[in-house]
């Protein structure tokens, strides 16, 4: 068990790190942060953008900064980029600054909830279902090592996937005393 009183969401394009992630902040009273979102907001351009200019390696070092820098703040939920946990020193400040939820999806739900979804430089290619095969290979087996808690994807609403998250969590999540106690 990791106590923390952060948490932190990693797993695979289309999990719903970002949308189930805004209703556990809400629901435990953290402050959302959405990895992709605070990149976008400091450079002033998309995600696209700074793949089209900087590279995969680019991105994946402001990536790294502003993990470093989000990870630090109490009291906040973060919805990560999928491949933020490629790198061990993200990592290492994944294990040791929160309680890290993976939420885990099959490839065929990948497929589906990201059907239209045009913004993912990485599923811009012709065959997605191979791409997100490859980097399910890659990937899953750092979430299972890094996670301090699996929440199985399933078909359903994100109100429905919430919820069963919150379930899980309230179950496995030993946050520490949200308001320290003071001493006469």
């Amino acid at each position: 068990m990791n106590p923390s009183h952060n948490l932190f969401l990693i797993g695979p394009t289309g999990a719903g790190k970002t949308s189930i992630g805004r209703r556990l902040a809400a629901h435990y009273g953290l402050t959302f942060v959405d990895l992709d979102q605070e990149i976008e907001r400091h450079c002033g351009v998309d995600v696209n953008t700074v793949f089209e200019i900087e590279g995969e390696a680019g991105f994946r070092q402001r990536e790294s900064a502003l993990l470093d820098e989000c990870s630090r703040r109490p009291g906040v939920l973060l919805a990560t980029g999928a491949g933020v946990v490629l790198a061990p020193h993200n990592r290492q400040h994944l294990r040791e600054r929160g309680y890290v939820v993976w939420l885990q999806t099959t490839i065929e739900q990948q497929l589906e909830r990201l059907e239209r979804d045009q913004r993912r430089p990485l599923l811009a290619v012709p065959n997605r279902h191979e791409r997100l095969q490859s980097m399910a290979q890659v990937r899953e087996p750092i979430y299972r090592e890094l996670a301090d808690l699996a929440v199985p994807g399933e078909h359903g609403s994100v109100a429905a996937a919430s919820e069963r998250c919150i379930a899980l969590i309230d179950h496995h999540w030993q946050r520490p005393d949200a308001s320290p106690r003071q001493t006469a």
